[in-house]
């Protein structure tokens, strides 16, 4: 069951494939740029949970799409702060992100 949600959403979700091809690239080097274990696990942990929330999304994208392709104000809501949930998270990803890396910059 776990294994059959990510391989649909990886056929099917474009927003997923991209997220987990960033993750790709990205995990290596946060395990490498990171200093410490809670480093480590900030910078990978908070991109695993861009591709969690956007597996959650896409979910609730499906039930509705479901329903009929009629626009309900309420379906509309929900797609809206799903979305809105992986932005976040990718937000979140840059501010853990940017706290950890800058200030070596300096």
């Amino acid at each position: 069951m776990v294994l059959a949600g990510a391989v649909r959403s990886w056929m099917h979700e474009s927003s997923f494939r991209l997220e987990v091809c960033l993750f790709v690239v990205l995990a290596p080097l946060a395990l490498w740029l990171g200093q410490t274990p809670v480093e480590r696990a900030l910078l990978v942990g908070s991109m695993l949970l861009v591709i969690a929330m956007e597996l959650a999304n896409s979910a609730i994208e499906a039930v509705i799409e479901r329903y009929g392709p009629e626009y309900h104000v309420l379906a509309g809501r929900a797609k809206d702060m799903g979305s809105a949930a992986v932005f976040v998270l990718m937000m979140n990803v840059l501010l853990c992100w940017g706290l950890i890396l800058v200030p070596r910059l300096f």
